[in-house]
C-alpha cells in the first residue's frame, strides 16, 4: 500500500519541490542586487502578459511536449534516452526532405508527411543505441550523449555540403514553399474572432503536440505493448519469466521515443524557422529530461511541466532584455527546477511519507 496518497504525489511533491527553487531562485537573484519580487512580475508580464508573450511560451512549451515524452516513455521501460537533442536534429532533416523534395498541395497534407518523417528519422537514429543495449550490453545513457555529437556532425555536413543553397554561405537549407507553411495561433483563432499576436512562432504543431501526449498516455496505460514495456521497467528478470522479450521492448520503446523526439522538428523547423538551420534544436532536448522528470513521466504532468519551461524560457528572454539580471541567470533556475524535482525529490516525498504515516496511525 502506498504510503502517500496519487494527488500528493502527483501535485504536493511537485509544487513543494518548485517551491523550494523558486526560494533558492529568489535568494540568488537578492546576491545580484536585483529585486526578485519585481523581477518574477517582469517575467510573469512578459511569458503570460500578451498574447505575443503567449505564442513564444506555447512555442517553447511545444518543443518541450515532444522532448518530455520522449524521456517519459524510454522511463518506463527504465531507460534514460538522453539522446533527445540529436533525435530532434535529424528529425528536422527529415523535415527538411519532406518539404523541400515533395510537392505537397496543402499543408495539412505536408505536416502529416513531415511529421512521419520526422518521426522515421528520429525513430530510425534512437534504433542504433538501442540495439547496441539490447544485443552487446551497452548503456544506453553512454551510446545516446554519443549520438548526440554525432548527429551535430553529421547535420552539419548535410547543411554545408549537401543542402546549402548555391551562392549561399549561410549553413542552412532553402526556404519551404508557401504551401507547407503551417498556419500560427493568429491565423487558426481569427476566424473565431480572437486577437492573437501575428508576430508569435506558435503554431498549428502545439495541436499535435497535445495530441501526442494522449497517445502516450493510451500506449502507456491502455495497450498491451505499454503493459509489457511498464512490466520490463519495473523488473525486467520477470518480465522475461512472463514471456516478455527484452529485445523487443528496448527496440520498440527505444524507437518510439526516438519518434516523438524527431516530431519536435515540425513546430522549430517546419512551423517557426520554415527551413531547416544549424543548431535548430537549441537544447530543447536536453531540457525534455526535466519535464519528463518533473511530469512523473505521465503524459499530463510532460503537458504542465513543458509549459512551465516554456514560461521560464520566454520570461527570462525578457528579464535579459529589460534588467541586469543575465540570461545565464535564468539558466541557473532551471538547474535548481531540475535539482529539486530530480535529484533532490527525496528530501521532499520523506517528509511527506513521514507525515502521511503520522496521520495515518493517527486515524487508526
Amino acid at each position: 500500500m502506498d504510503v502517500m496518497p496519487k494527488w500528493a504525489e502527483v501535485i504536493l511533491v511537485p509544487l513543494i519541490s518548485l517551491l523550494l527553487a523558486a526560494i533558492l531562485s529568489a535568494l540568488v537573484i537578492l546576491a545580484i542586487g536585483e529585486d526578485p519580487i519585481a523581477a518574477v512580475k517582469l517575467m510573469v508580464t512578459g511569458a503570460l502578459g500578451s498574447s505575443y508573450g503567449w505564442g513564444y511560451t506555447l512555442y517553447y512549451a511545444t518543443n518541450f511536449m515532444f522532448t518530455g515524452l520522449a524521456v517519459a516513455v524510454a522511463f518506463h521501460a527504465r531507460m534514460f534516452n538522453i539522446g533527445g537533442e540529436g533525435q530532434a536534429a535529424l528529425g528536422g532533416l527529415g523535415v527538411a526532405l519532406a518539404c523541400l523534395y515533395i510537392p505537397w498541395p496543402h499543408w495539412s497534407l505536408a505536416l502529416i508527411g513531415a511529421a512521419v518523417a520526422a518521426g522515421l528519422f528520429g525513430a530510425a537514429w534512437a534504433a542504433i543505441p538501442a540495439w547496441f543495449q539490447a544485443k552487446r550490453g551497452s548503456h544506453i545513457v553512454i551510446t545516446t550523449i554519443m549520438f548526440n555529437f554525432i548527429a551535430a556532425s553529421l547535420l552539419n555536413y548535410v547543411l554545408v555540403n549537401l543542402l546549402r543553397p548555391k551562392g549561399s554561405m549561410d549553413p542552412a537549407t532553402a526556404r519551404f514553399s508557401e504551401a507547407v507553411h503551417l498556419p500560427t495561433l493568429h491565423e487558426m483563432l481569427a476566424p473565431f474572432g480572437i486577437a492573437f499576436s501575428k508576430s508569435a512562432p506558435a503554431n498549428v504543431s502545439l495541436i499535435v503536440a497535445v495530441l501526442a501526449c494522449v497517445f502516450v498516455w493510451f500506449l502507456i496505460w491502455r495497450t498491451r505493448l505499454g503493459y509489457e514495456i511498464r512490466s520490463f521497467g519495473f523488473s525486467e528478470s520477470a518480465a522475461r519469466y512472463a514471456g516478455i522479450p527484452p529485445v523487443k521492448i528496448i527496440m520498440v520503446t527505444m524507437m518510439i521515443s526516438g519518434a516523438l523526439a524527431g516530431m519536435m522538428a515540425i513546430n522549430n523547423v517546419m512551423g517557426e524557422a520554415e527551413r531547416l538551420v544549424l543548431n535548430s534544436v537549441e537544447g530543447a532536448g536536453f531540457i525534455g529530461i526535466a519535464v519528463a522528470l518533473m511530469g512523473r513521466s505521465h503524459p499530463l504532468g510532460v503537458f504542465i511541466a513543458a509549459i512551465l519551461f516554456g514560461f521560464l524560457y520566454q520570461g527570462g528572454a525578457e528579464l535579459a532584455l529589460w534588467t541586469s539580471i543575465p540570461r545565464e541567470l535564468i539558466v541557473v533556475i532551471q538547474a535548481l527546477v531540475i535539482l529539486f524535482t530530480g535529484a533532490l525529490d527525496n528530501m521532499v516525498r520523506m517528509p511527506l511519507e513521514r507525515l502521511f504515516l503520522a496521520l495515518r496511525k493517527k486515524e487508526a
